[in-house]
């Protein structure tokens, strides 16, 4: 480590220049030791983005294109956006899907679901967004069997402005793990955050894999 003198005074000066975006209280801690702490610039709202430089068409027609049809008057100034994880669904060839809701600021009770070995799925959830856009939303997802972690992803699912009706965002294809090992519970963590590390679901749940899907 350099003393104070070995200091680039450029570097410094630069550092010192930055803005940063003040975080919400409501954020999730990271698992990553590695992930870096990126600097964003002051947060403008809705309202403020939908008068901006109003009268300019072309400015007009691109906002419409992110935004919807958001009416100005109706947006509340300094009003924080809500985000609202309804559910899940797990989609496989040749079966119905199966609809999983997210119970209101608590964890799934007991088994949430079962996958058949060696399937191939993919994951879909229905965002509600409201008040505000948010931006840089993810997804991430970390699993364990026997307390070892055997899998962790995240996702960017992107940025999202309000509307009334739910978006419904589909995830890559998965194949879930064959073979005796395989078969048995898993512990499962998910959680959704946005580029303020602000969550909006922080979810634990179980879940199984066995040779055929569970009967109903």
């Amino acid at each position: 480590m350099g003393s104070d003198s070995d200091r680039d005074p450029d570097i410094e000066s630069e550092s010192e220049g930055k803005v940063s975006r003040q975080h919400s209280q409501s954020s999730c801690p990271t698992e990553d030791d590695d992930e870096l702490n990126i600097h964003l610039g002051p947060k403008v709202s809705l309202k403020e983005h939908l008068e901006k430089d109003k009268d300019d068409e072309s400015l007009r027609r691109w906002k419409e294109q992110l935004i919807g049809s958001v009416d100005a008057s109706a947006v509340e100034e300094n009003q924080e956006q809500d985000v609202k994880i309804l559910s899940l669904a797990i989609a496989t060839s040749g079966r119905a899907d199966m609809l999983l809701p997210i119970p209101e600021g608590e964890n799934p009770k007991g088994l949430w679901f079962t996958l058949k070995e060696g399937s191939i799925y993919h994951l879909k959830f229905t965002i509600k967004v409201s008040n505000d856009i948010v931006c840089g939303l993810k997804y991430t997802n970390t699993v364990w069997k026997t307390g070892i972690k055997v899998d962790s992803s995240k996702e960017m699912l992107g940025t999202f402005s309000p509307q009334a009706d739910p978006y419904t965002h589909e995830m890559p294809e998965e194949t879930t793990p064959a073979g005796i090992f395989a078969r048995g519970q898993y512990t499962a963590r998910s959680k959704f955050v946005d580029d303020d590390n602000k969550c909006y679901l922080d979810i634990n749940y179980t879940f199984d894999i066995q040779k055929d899907w569970a009967k109903h």
